[in-house]
């Protein structure tokens, strides 16, 4: 039984409408990032599918690094969140929602303001921003994370996201959760175990 489809309950399908919706506002995102200035591509000239290495300048430039898991887990928090807020709207609606967001979010991290601040209060010194591909993985990753909140038991959800964010800080010591401590309130002594 998913969260969607209880007893008595009709579960709801996403139909291509919602699809379309969702990739046009990925579309509009990759023209905004293009006029931000952002690179397609790596310039490095490569596409990878996955950039393990987080201190370089490669690092947020390819299809998949150690930061993907962390917008699956804003896939799960958007599905929980919306879910609360907007219970009343059709799953397709509440999806679109956080693609918006997500897409917002990848736009808002590729201005000046938010890779200087990265730069200058995390471990994240060589962060230029990403690569439009990188942006549109990430939109990818959340919608994957949403998708999944949708289909399985709220505890599943949870155990995933805990999971995700524990391997992180274990390989990177980084995740969501630190990420978010460090762009609001930088705290000096998690700034020092990340450098470890």
């Amino acid at each position: 039984m998913t969260p969607e489809s209880g007893p008595g309950q009709i579960s709801e399908r996403l139909g291509p409408g919602t699809f379309l919706l969702a990739f046009l506002i990925v579309c509009t995102t990759v023209v905004v990032l293009l006029l931000l200035g952002r690179n397609l591509i790596c310039t490095c000239g490569t596409v990878k599918l996955w950039h393990g290495e987080v201190f370089s300048s490669e690092n947020s430039q390819h299809i998949a690094d150690w930061y993907s898991p962390s917008h699956f887990v804003h896939g799960t928090l958007f599905y929980g969140l919306l879910a609360w807020l907007t219970g009343r709207f059709s799953v397709g609606v509440r999806f679109n929602l956080a693609v918006l967001a997500e897409a917002g979010w990848e736009i808002l991290e590729n201005t000046d303001f938010i890779i200087k601040r990265y730069r200058e209060l995390t471990v994240s010194f060589d962060y230029f921003g990403d690569s439009i591909i990188n942006s549109v993985s990430d939109i990818g990753f959340m919608s994957a994370g949403f998708l999944l909140a949708w289909r399985v038991p709220v505890w599943v959800s949870i155990l995933v996201a805990i999971g995700l964010e524990l391997l992180a800080a274990f390989v990177i010591r980084d995740n969501l959760t630190l990420n978010i401590i460090m762009l609001l309130f930088p705290i000096d002594a998690i700034k020092a175990w990340q450098m470890g």
